[in-house]
């Protein structure tokens, strides 16, 4: 559960990262079919709350997920939170190293 972080898909709504396969650009035939394919299977989840679809995003879970941000805007928004994610798990790297030669020096004290 280390890499769980969730990113905005706009208007309030979120996703996990780290259950994002691919995030398309609706304009094309294959992913109005994909849509469709998806609305019809029930595996759609649509998040535009009546706007117009920008991306679709799809999930690990073959879920289909409509948001009204740019594929380019969404697209930066994982970047930067996969590198929060990295950021703060070498930042708990470093607190507990210091943790551990805080310890070893109250130990050499206590001796």
């Amino acid at each position: 559960m280390a890499n769980e972080n969730l990113v905005n898909i706009g208007l309030g709504n979120y996703i996990l990262t780290s259950r994002v396969v691919a995030i398309l650009n609706p304009a094309s035939s294959p992913m109005r079919r994909l849509r469709e394919d998806a609305k019809t299977e029930s595996r759609l989840v649509d998040a535009t709350q009546g706007r117009k679809t920008r991306s679709i995003i799809v999930l690990d879970s073959n879920h289909v997920v409509l948001s009204s941000v740019l594929p380019d805007t969404m697209g930066q928004r994982f970047l930067s939170a996969i590198h929060n994610i990295d950021n703060k798990e070498s930042y708990l790297d470093d607190a507990d190293e210091n943790e551990e030669n805080d310890n070893e020096e109250e130990d050499s004290k206590l001796k």
